[in-house]
């Protein structure tokens, strides 16, 4: 392939990667659209044992959080040599993308105890359960403010470095390593926002499309850490009226008894 077919070539694959990848986090969208039908958000589990928790989490992260990856598959993709064909490019950043979401399933073991949680707090003491809901929102809006989630944040905007790195290694399961260790950096940084989605109830869909746009303009937005910073502030103000108003954290309140 002559180099300026070669150029001419990347140049059509990888917004051609970029628009699956954006098709794929619509269709994850759809589909949880069409779980939640008939579920108002609330505390627990949603009455699903594990794996269907993990299975709907699996859809929420991937409509959550495929827009804001695109990049990075994009830019991975600039790292492959040019003879490359279509198809192992397709095959490559299928890779890197399985291994992002397995990192997010790893963190849905905990969201599954974490909403079990929330659902027993809220059934047994709810008298006690918007201060520790209040708690947790504080404490995910202090994440925001730390040095640790700014290195994470800092990897997920500017992954040159580590995807050099890797763009190296050899073997079959090399770009699902890849993706999951991005994915780790990824749980790293945004993980204080998932404690928010899971304690303003999992299955909320304006807090899932809010939570999800401040990912994507953390991650690709020229002032996305400036926004970090204001979003943790935000937070905290958020969690100081949560104990006068426990209907402000559904995941951690139980609906009203319905009339007989």
């Amino acid at each position: 392939m002559s180099p300026p077919l070669a150029r001419r070539t990347r140049r059509a694959v990888l917004p051609a990667s970029s628009a699956a990848l954006l098709a794929a986090a619509v269709l994850a969208w759809v589909l949880t659209v069409r779980s939640s039908s008939g579920m108002a958000p609330g505390p627990g589990t949603m009455g699903r044992d594990l794996w269907g928790f993990l299975v709907l989490w699996g859809l929420m992260m991937a409509a959550m959080m495929l827009p804001s990856v695109t990049p990075v598959v994009s830019l991975y993709l600039r790292t492959l040599r040019a003879h490359a064909t279509g198809w192992t490019r397709a095959g490559r950043s299928t890779g890197l993308v399985v291994g992002y979401l397995f990192a997010w399933e790893a963190f849905g073991l905990g969201a599954y105890g974490a909403a079990w949680a929330g659902g027993e707090l809220a059934a047994r003491a709810p008298g006690a359960a918007p201060w520790i809901g209040a708690l947790l929102l504080a404490g995910a809006g202090l994440y925001q403010l730390t040095p640790l989630k700014d290195r994470c944040l800092s990897h997920c905007r500017s992954p040159v470095g580590f995807l050099l790195h890797f763009g190296g290694y050899t073997g079959r399961l090399r770009d699902l390593r890849v993706g999951l260790y991005h994915g780790g950096y990824c749980v790293g940084c945004c993980w204080g926002l998932m404690v928010v989605l899971i304690v303003v109830g999992v299955m909320n869909l304006a807090w899932m499309a809010g939570l999800a746009v401040a990912v994507f303009l953390e991650k690709t937005w020229r002032h996305g850490k400036a926004f970090s910073l204001v979003l943790g502030v935000a937070l905290i103000g958020y969690a100081c009226f949560v104990p006068w108003n426990p209907g402000l954290l559904p995941g951690l309140s139980m609906p009203p008894a319905m009339p007989m």
